[in-house]
């Protein structure tokens, strides 16, 4: 274990915010929400209720703070409240699946972004043995995985063992032998990792692979630890394995990610306040803030659906205030103060929710399991121009009709492809995208909404200029690569060319995707898997994998099966995240053929609950958002305020 211990707040910080100091307390709010964060995040894996977690387990900590009677225990009392609300989630969520099936279980979505393990290998920058323990925790039960969320802190010097052993409720020894069973799976997970990326891979554990889906899990983890235990060929595989607590020790935090930022945290409890005082019978009264502040019980019998449902209320409410603080009285603090009241309104309010919380979804459309072998299109997407906007600039009239208003939903996965054409700045903010992009390195002619994030693209050869990619610099985080080089309408690269240029591109410092190829991400010997297997031969950066896929089906089921059997079989070889950059309902195997507005519509909702169900999908991005009203097509807008069949299912779409 590190003797490098950071320290957790100043008790004087925590006694002033105690006492009601309005800086103090959110100088508290933004020193503790990184290990919050990064505690529910391993926790969970990065699962869709982080956020809901994080900002619950604050709300909490506001609450019970003037009850904490020793300042300089503030980080175990607040891990412990931590892991008590971790706790509580998961009885909610096995409860929920009990009723739920499979499909339509919000809870079993990943999260938005990415999961954890792979947020820590962005973000971090992981050399190769600390990757690979980040990509052996996927593999863990949950129960060690809430274990593992306090000892990767503990060994980054976040934490001590006193407050891993209190929040777990285990003395000292016992928290040791807990650590030691953890750190025993987590050695077979990282020698399953191994094996299963090894070049070539072991023919046995090859065969044994065969009907997995590419998702890590406990019951793969026993399978394929038998095998490596009992076989020569794997037995080599934990040769040189540097123990963990040397490859953690020092790590920085896992950044807390800009919807969580401490600022963007207090807006949301001001909206949720708001929604809550318009819910109608919210009154706080002496005892409102009188439940156990360690996350135990938690109020009267129908507080927790009301938190699950006002919860949604801010997530969805907040997704509009990116970038803007919602402050009272002059000072962000205040938002944190609001927080007290916000509590005593969900502890007492009545059933009644928001009228926008009150219209049911879409119907989701059931959707068969993934088949083994993808059969998606393999038709090249619409041909784009060489300017600046490469896809099929589009004119379109305003609609005569205009349909009811859909409840606007935005998730972190949900993305569009977008090109200029009247109103499309409009069109952007209101269809709920997280992110778009332009095929491009810049966005001209598109403002970018504040619910949303720009994300650049070198587009070919030609597109890797110093100018460029000084624009891909200053642009974010991500980089696109080229766009489908196995196509000769497209960027046309020779994967010997795109190998030769591909280290500018690495310079550039973003998290970096691949050639987006057109189709045959997934088969031996084609355009994506030479690229790969020669940039790991000269030891090049891929993290992650970008894909096109358009489907000839037009029936939803069987068109959904194709996509993510496509994704499946793609994850199965690189064992990467995946963004899907272009994906919509096309035929191009006779010209150009699209379904009716209705199965685009049905797609767009049934591909969208799939995708988001999928760990390893980052994003995905449908193409496109424009769309000509005189013409079938599969974008989203005919003009800036008119969203068509696929457009309302897409705003919808979480």
């Amino acid at each position: 274990m590190t003797d490098n211990h950071r320290s957790g707040p100043d008790p004087g910080v925590v006694t002033a915010a105690r006492a009601g100091d309005r800086a103090a307390l959110e100088h508290l709010v933004t020193a503790c929400l990184p290990l919050v964060y990064n505690i529910v995040g391993r926790a969970l894996n990065g699962h869709a209720d982080v956020d809901d977690v994080v900002q619950e387990t604050l709300l909490r900590m506001v609450r019970g703070l003037e009850k904490l009677r020793d300042p300089s225990a503030f980080r175990s009392w607040l891990v412990a409240i931590t892991i008590r609300q971790v706790r509580n989630r998961e009885q909610s969520r096995a409860t929920d699946r009990d009723r739920r099936a499979r499909l339509d279980d919000a809870e079993a979505i990943t999260d938005p972004a990415l999961d954890f393990a792979g947020l820590t290998i962005l973000r971090l920058g992981l050399t190769e043995q600390r990757r690979e323990v980040a990509e052996a925790t996927r593999w863990l039960d949950a129960d060690d995985q809430e274990l593992l969320s306090l000892w990767w802190l503990e060994e980054t010097g976040d934490l001590e063992r006193a407050d891993l052993a209190g929040a777990l409720g285990l003395s000292d020894r016992h928290a040791a032998v807990r650590v030691q069973r953890m750190k025993k799976q987590m050695e077979v997970s990282r020698c399953v990792v191994r094996g299963l990326g090894a070049e070539p891979r072991c023919a046995e554990l090859d065969e044994i692979a065969g009907p997995w889906d590419g998702t890590p899990s406990p019951l793969w983890r026993k399978r394929f630890g038998r095998h490596i235990r009992g076989c020569g060929v794997c037995a080599g595989l934990e040769r040189g394995l540097l123990p963990m607590d040397r490859l953690l020790s020092g790590l920085p935090l896992v950044a807390v990610p800009a919807g969580l930022d401490p600022a963007r945290v207090l807006a949301q409890v001001t909206a949720h306040h708001t929604a809550a005082s318009h819910a109608g019978g919210a009154h706080g009264g002496p005892g409102a803030g009188s439940a156990d502040p360690s996350g135990g019980g938690g109020g009267a019998g129908g507080g927790r659906a009301l938190r699950r449902r006002h919860g949604r209320a801010a997530r969805r409410a907040g997704s509009r205030l990116v970038g803007k603080q919602a402050v009272v009285g002059g000072s962000a603090a205040v938002a944190v103060v609001a927080a007290v009241a916000l509590v005593a309104a969900r502890m007492t309010a009545g059933p009644s929710v928001p009228a926008a919380e009150t219209q049911a979804p879409p119907t989701p459309v059931a959707v068969a399991s993934p088949s083994p072998s993808p059969t998606h299109s393999a038709s090249p997407s619409p041909s784009p121009s060489h300017s600046a906007s490469p896809r099929p600039s589009v004119r379109p009239t305003p609609s005569k009709h205009t349909a009811a208003p859909v409840q606007v939903v935005s998730g972190a996965k949900k993305g569009v492809g977008v090109w200029t054409f009247n109103g499309v700045s409009q069109a952007l903010a209101a269809s709920g995208a997280s992110w778009y992009y332009t095929w491009n390195t810049q966005h001209q002619g598109v403002t970018t909404p504040s619910s949303a994030s720009y994300v650049p693209m070198i587009w070919g050869a030609a597109s890797v200029t110093d100018a460029s990619l000084a624009q891909a610099r200053a642009a974010g985080p991500y980089l696109l690569g080229f766009n489908e080089p196995d196509m000769a309408q497209q960027s046309n690269m020779t994967v010997d060319q795109a190998l030769g240029l591909w280290p500018k591109l690495m310079a550039a410092g973003k998290v970096l995707g691949s050639p987006a190829v057109a189709y045959g991400g997934d088969t031996a010997g084609g355009w994506l898997d030479r690229f790969m297997s020669g940039a790991r031969a000269k030891g090049y950066r891929v993290d992650f994998i970008t894909l096109h896929w358009y489907g000839g089906d037009f029936r939803t089921p069987q068109a959904v099966q194709q996509l993510t059997s496509y994704l499946s079989a793609v994850y199965a070889r690189y064992h990467k995240p995946i963004w899907l950059t272009e994906y919509a309902l096309i035929d191009f195997s006779q010209g150009t053929r699209f379904p009716s507005a209705q199965q685009q519509a049905d797609f767009v909702t049934a591909s969208t609950k799939a995708l988001d169900a999928l760990p390893y999908v980052q994003r995905y991005a449908w193409f496109g958002l424009g769309a000509d009203p005189a013409k079938p097509s599969s974008g989203l807008f005919t003009s800036g305020t008119a969203a068509t069949a696929a457009g309302r299912a897409f705003q919808a779409a979480r």
